[in-house]
């Protein structure tokens, strides 16, 4: 919904804000609960481990389940681009694209970041507060 100028129009800024509010609210909810569920030695192994289905059945959701979360992932990764130069928060909706998308280097990007102190602190807040154990990062 462009109009002549190649500028927003108003119902599309109404949208992309609702949109916004709409991931903003969600991320808000999300974040933490993922956070809190995640083990407490979750980074600090070398590589992922993988967990295999034992059925054929479990073997077509999982695939399923996996096209999904790629989906979703490239969905958010999209918006949070789109973000940068709409209303929203671009950067917390690139991360959460990313962070669901399946990519070769992901674990040891996401262990790289979290032994970082100014991400590792909020996280451990956050697990604190939710009555769970620090994470427990060794680099290598």
């Amino acid at each position: 919904m462009l109009n002549l100028y190649g500028m927003i129009t108003e119902p599309m800024f109404w949208w992309v804000a609702t949109v916004s509010a709409i991931v903003f609210a969600a991320s808000i909810v999300a974040v933490p609960w993922l956070i809190l569920r995640l083990p407490s030695d979750y980074f600090n192994h070398r590589h992922r481990i993988m967990i295999r289905p034992q059925t054929r059945a479990s073997v077509y959701y999982h695939c399923v389940w996996i096209v999904l979360k790629n989906i979703a992932g490239a969905a958010f990764l999209t918006m949070g681009v789109a973000m940068l130069v709409l209303p929203g928060q671009g950067l917390l909706t690139i991360f959460i694209g990313l962070s669901l998308l399946d990519f070769p280097g992901k674990y040891q990007l996401q262990r790289s970041l979290v032994s970082k102190p100014f991400i590792l602190k909020p996280l451990n807040w956050i697990r604190r507060k939710g009555g769970k154990a620090d994470f427990i990062v060794h680099s290598s």
